[in-house]
């Protein structure tokens, strides 16, 4: 049975770099087919405002191309895992319906929902800090970004480094899941 896991936190919380350890460390292949993966599919002028608050910059909400764009994201990894593939997805739960939707499509799998935290002046310094991303996406999602989800674990990425993290990760991944389960 595949494995998904996503990754939910702020932007700049850590989520990528984790992903990409995860990925590094895990004996068989996982699919990154994160939110940035989805993200970088739109013509690069949505990347900036006006057009970015059609897709995530509006405070703690996304807008009505967000809305279509990750809808899309998880049904496509639905889809993956069906075929046999494991996912590891990084994501910004900011709209209670996309838990809703992702509640409903994965608590039938084996897909579990991995909290990254950090504290909010960690995130604001490494979003100015890696010069690719939307200034201030991380203090809009910082209030909304855990409130609709339970986790099957937490970590805290200014507590501990990539590899702890993903140690505990791993380690989790040895215990069936039941966030979505729990959410549905």
């Amino acid at each position: 049975m595949p494995t998904i896991i996503f990754l939910n936190g702020t932007s700049s919380s850590g989520k990528t770099t984790l992903l990409k350890s995860l990925q590094k460390q895990m004996q068989e292949p996982y699919l990154d087919m994160g939110i940035d993966k989805f993200i970088w599919m739109l013509p690069s002028r949505y990347l900036d405002r006006p057009l970015w608050d059609d897709v995530l910059g509006k405070a703690h909400q996304s807008g009505p191309l967000g809305m279509t764009l990750f809808s899309g994201m998880h049904h496509a990894i639905a889809a993956a895992a069906s075929r046999g593939n494991n996912i590891v997805a990084d994501h910004v739960f900011v709209e209670k319906a996309w838990v809703d939707e992702c509640a409903s499509l994965f608590a039938g799998m084996n897909a579990y929902l991995i909290g990254v935290k950090c504290p909010l002046e960690i995130a604001e310094q490494r979003e100015k800090d890696r010069k690719d991303r939307t200034l201030g996406q991380a203090r809009l999602q910082y209030d909304v970004i855990h409130q609709y989800v339970t986790y099957d674990l937490e970590v805290d990425t200014s507590l501990l480094n990539s590899e702890e993290c993903v140690t505990k990760i791993i380690e989790r991944l040895k215990s069936p899941p039941v966030a979505f389960k729990q959410l549905r």
